[in-house]
């Protein structure tokens, strides 16, 4: 979300797993952001919704017929995907605002108690936890334009935190402390720890035995799996004056040997995934992209922020094949599942799009989106930036933010099995859409 001083925000073909198995955040450890089961074109009703009292920004994956997701109420849930009752709760110290994954039978999740928990997926019980050096958001004097400029403030659109991938046995994810860590999957024994520049917050994808992950430094590194060594770092912008213009919330997609993310930098990148060179970019006139792109049929699908836009780009050249206006920013991430592309927009809407003209198929939106208490959206769902952020003095930009997420802002990606579309709200509930 590109801010000034004044804080006005007017601001290639893939294999994907069967519905059963999306038990990674994006749907695959390469974080490909396609599924095989088929979302509806028609919208007819909610099936249930699961009230956890606090903010969702976790995606659901799916384990057994169940959903695990995280609240910001600090619990991990396990949901009945049929009923939408609860199966087991486990308790963390902190907002769980990450993505679980779900391997070997044992579900991963990160807290921001700082501590990665790995619990038993079908019953809840904690099987062990491992201590980071501790979770925060991303900070910075004067960030946004905020004032007064001596001032550090921590980023309130600093949404999420890593969310685990697991590959080869290990737990790989990101961490505020500066590091990418690797665990071993059965134990949570630390096999090795990266130093970047920054807070990272990225979910690493996984691919031909690297991690690929982008942090708050502006740099988007590849990993040896095995040993955590860097093989290479790409630099994107930075912005030393208000630091707005950089860094990577987008997490990467790895497909046919190239890397796929988007930037605070106003830029979706291309890299050769074997030296870290760029094939291409994109340039979104300044406006963040912190949604993960989803790759399928030579072309990728991407949403911005400021101009709260739904892109989608030619795989091999980064050309613009169409593009359509979602009326608010997105920060969740879109989901192909068939012939359907859903997005999730921080109006609390979501919208089903034909994936091969990009036709608006239907929308769901929040109970708490419709009631519009304070006026926070304008008629057309935009946001009502002048009344949102009036001032960029002391706290004005975080109550800015929050009031913004009143309206069930759409942070979660959404999951589909069995013709049943899944996603987490602000609002504090978990949908279930048919």
């Amino acid at each position: 979300m590109k801010c000034h001083l004044l804080i006005a925000l007017g601001l290639a073909a893939t294999t994907a797993l069967p519905a059963a198995a999306q038990g990674m955040y994006r749907g695959d450890a390469a974080h490909t952001g396609v599924l095989q089961a088929q979302a509806p074109r028609q919208f007819k009703r909610v099936k249930w919704s699961f009230p956890t009292g606090q903010r969702i920004v976790s995606s659901p994956v799916w384990h057994e017929g169940a959903l695990l997701f995280g609240s910001d109420d600090g619990n991990l849930y396990s949901v009945d995907a049929a009923s939408g009752r609860q199966r087991w709760m486990l308790a963390t110290h902190g907002p769980v605002s990450s993505t679980p994954a779900v391997a070997g039978g044992r579900v991963y999740a990160l807290s921001f108690d700082g501590r990665l928990y790995a619990a038993n997926a079908a019953t809840g019980e904690l099987l062990w936890k491992f201590a980071t050096e501790g979770e925060r958001r991303f900070e910075a004097r004067g960030l946004h334009g905020s004032l007064p400029r001596t001032q550090t403030f921590a980023d309130p659109f600093d949404t999420y935190l890593s969310s685990p991938v697991v590959a080869e046995g290990r737990v790989y994810f990101g961490s505020s402390d500066g590091h990418v860590y690797a665990l071993d999957a059965a134990s949570g024994a630390l096999v090795w720890k990266q130093r970047t520049g920054d807070v990272v917050h990225a979910s690493p994808a996984y691919a031909d035995g690297r991690i690929y992950v982008g942090g708050w430094d502006g740099k988007l590194y590849a990993l040896d799996a095995r040993t955590g060594a860097q093989v290479w770092a790409f630099q994107a912008g930075v912005d030393p004056l208000m630091h707005n213009q950089q860094g990577f919330q987008s997490s990467p997609a790895v497909v046919n040997g190239v890397v796929f993310s988007g930037c605070r930098d106003g830029h979706v990148y291309a890299l050769d995934a074997a030296t870290g060179r760029e094939l291409w970019n994109h340039n979104t006139n300044g406006s963040w992209v912190n949604s993960s792109p989803a790759v399928s049929a030579g072309q990728v699908h991407v949403a911005t922020s400021d101009t709260a836009l739904y892109k989608v780009l030619d795989a091999a050249t980064g050309q613009l094949v169409r593009e359509h206006g979602v009326q608010a920013y997105v920060f969740g991430s879109p989901t192909i599942a068939g012939d359907v592309v859903l997005v999730g927009v921080l109006n609390g809407v979501l919208q089903a799009r034909d994936k091969a003209g990009g036709a608006l198929l239907w929308e769901f939106q929040t109970e708490a989106s419709r009631a519009n208490r304070g006026w926070v959206l304008t008629a057309d769902k935009r946001f009502n930036g002048s009344l949102l952020y009036a001032s960029n003095w002391h706290e004005g930009m975080a109550q800015g933010a929050e009031r913004q997420q009143a309206v069930g802002s759409f942070f979660s990606t959404p999951l589909v099995a069995n013709g049943v579309v899944y996603i987490g709200s602000a609002d504090g509930r978990m949908y279930a859409l048919e």
